[in-house]
């Protein structure tokens, strides 16, 4: 007979798991025990949060579940950070946790215990609100085959994190070498079929994109979340349709293809969101079309009354759910893109998608551009950050002000170039992220923050140089919360938005990293040289004018005309 505990690492082995990242403690103890035995490598670094944002990101860039491992009460607390972005953003995760109950204690004043019973905490009931699934399994042989499950929903349809609670006996008793019911093979039981579009909605997708005068492509995360970036290229030139993302679908296309128009949205590009309005026939791919990539709805960005609208999306739920659509292609995104593809008629040619799109790309650039000021202009931090960019490059961008101007400035020249927290959109993300991204590839990575997110994780930095990986770490320092300072109105100030003026460099050093302070243009271009370069971890203080009003400067045009609501 073998333990649970092994019995359950010998899965993750089953299912190809290269990393757990976790912290240990409580029940989950009885796997970790294991893990060294076996072919996982564990991650741990200095809390739940910041192994949770890894998890999530290594989900998001391999498409195979990012695991996370820890006790109940802290995996369902900070590391609820990683499992909100995971579910908005569609990142399949697998959470292996555990209720902290402590046998026939746990009715008596309980310390720590989660299992819902009176005077503990009620962990199913928390992961309910941020996982698509989780389970409580009070046998070995429902572990076992809960951890399965766990795998597979997490994988099925729409991606998301899943969760097992490990409990008692069901973990630490030994697994039967002939349970009843039978546990089955982890490959057989875990395996996904992938679904793809009704022949009928693909010819009349076909026939709307065939006629379309003014054809324009909005693509989500789904196309990353597929793999889908050949498919959209060829049906991009297929149709001679100008190429939009939204802000978690920024690089699912080349933003230097002559068809790409940017990002559309309330701080998008005026010129992709323009491209939009002026579209006949709208094809949706992967994008839930929410409030930030719709205008806050503005009447006259999309019109379903005036504009044909394909939508395609691996979930029918989401399909005509912002807007009404005239047909909609249901499977994976690939799968729906490749039909198309095979199916479309050779174009005739399509002067305005190119043109459009080259008028569209000039929102890329501003005068402040090439600003020689200092402090450091945040557009021309961008451009300096997108110089050292390559195809093979990765950029993680945190929440707030960074986000906006990297998302505006940043014109990514591959695929899968750029990604960011737009899920729940949680500060302290791209640095993690970036660890992650750092271990799960062997690519150069950049992590953009301002200083407020940066602190928040920046002990990310020392899990880097534990695990031998170099990512650069940009600082865009204003000393403040710098979104929530710029809504202050003249009348008063916002409390809380002003910070200590850390030393990051001192703080980088400490944690083993190189760093250094760069407060003119010149010194960031040699910083960034010098921090793609490095072999270890490498982080900038990068000192930006706190002046420059990102709303001002970005909001676009349709989001004015709703009156600028909060983000």
């Amino acid at each position: 007979m073998t333990e649970t505990g092994k019995r359950l690492v010998e899965e993750l082995d089953e299912q190809g798991v290269e990393y757990v990242f976790g912290y240990p403690g409580g029940r989950a103890i009885e796997i970790l025990d294991h893990v060294p035995d076996a072919d996982v490598e564990m991650v741990r670094p200095r809390d739940e949060r910041e192994a949770s944002v890894m998890a999530e990101m290594h989900g998001r860039l391999t498409g195979n579940p990012g695991v996370l491992a820890g006790q109940g009460p802290w995996i369902g607390s900070l590391g609820a950070i990683g499992q909100m972005e995971g579910k908005l953003a569609s990142s399949p995760m697998v959470v292996i946790t555990e209720a902290s109950e402590r046998g026939d204690y746990s009715t008596l004043a309980p310390y720590q215990q989660a299992r819902g019973d009176y005077g503990g905490l009620d962990l199913p009931s928390a992961l309910d609100a941020y996982t698509k699934e989780n389970w409580f399994p009070r046998s070995p042989t429902e572990t076992v085959r809960s951890l399965q499950l766990a795998f597979k929903h997490a994988t099925a349809g729409r991606p998301g994190p899943t969760a097992i609670i490990l409990d008692g006996d069901a973990v630490t008793e030994e697994m039967p070498e002939d349970p009843i019911p039978p546990v089955w093979d982890g490959h057989d039981q875990v395996q996904n079929w992938e679904s793809r579009p009704a022949r009928e909605d693909v010819k009349t997708a076909i026939t709307a994109l065939s006629e379309a005068d003014r054809p324009v492509i909005i693509a989500g995360n789904g196309v990353h979340a597929a793999d889908a970036y050949d498919q959209l290229e060829t049906v991009a030139e297929a149709t001679d349709a100008v190429v939009t993302t939204s802000y978690l679908g920024k690089s699912t296309f080349p933003e230097t293809h002559e068809l790409a128009a940017g990002v559309i949205g309330s701080f998008g590009h005026e010129g992709a969101n323009q491209v939009v309005s002026e579209a006949d026939v709208l094809l949706v791919v992967g994008c839930r079309m929410n409030p930030m990539d719709t205008n806050w709805q503005s009447p006259e960005f999309i019109r379903p009354d005036e504009q044909t609208i394909i939508h395609a999306d691996i979930d029918t739920r989401n399909a005509g759910w912002v807007y009404p659509a005239d047909v909609a292609l249901i499977g994976d995104a690939a799968h729906s893109l490749d039909d198309l593809a095979a199916n479309l008629p050779e174009s005739a040619g399509n002067d305005w998608a190119r043109d459009r799109a080259a008028a569209a790309q000039e929102s890329f650039y501003a005068p402040k551009c090439e600003s020689d000021a200092s402090p450091i202009k945040p557009q021309r931090a961008v451009k300096e950050i997108e110089a050292v960019v390559d195809a093979e490059t990765i950029v993680t961008a945190d929440s707030g002000n960074n986000r906006f101007w990297l998302l505006n400035y940043l014109q990514t020249p591959g695929t899968g170039t750029y990604y960011g927290s737009g899920g729940v959109g949680a500060m302290g993300w791209a640095t993690p992220a970036a660890v992650s991204a750092a271990i799960t590839t062997e690519k150069d990575i950049i992590a953009v923050a301002g200083d407020g997110g940066f602190t928040m994780t920046m002990t990310s930095v020392e899990t880097a140089v534990e695990n031998g990986v170099a990512p650069t770490f940009v600082v865009l320092n204003d000393t403040s919360l710098g979104m929530v300072r710029q809504m202050q109105h003249e009348e008063g100030d916002i409390a809380g938005v002003e910070f200590h003026d850390t030393d990051f460099v001192k703080a980088a050093e400490a944690f083993g990293a190189e760093a250094t302070r760069a407060v003119t243009p010149a010194e960031l271009a040699t910083a960034l040289e010098e921090g793609t370069s490095a072999d270890v971890p490498f982080v900038i203080d990068v000192r930006i004018d706190r002046d420059e009003e990102m709303v001002e400067s970005l909001q676009s045009s349709f989001y004015k005309e709703v009156g600028g609501l909060h983000e």
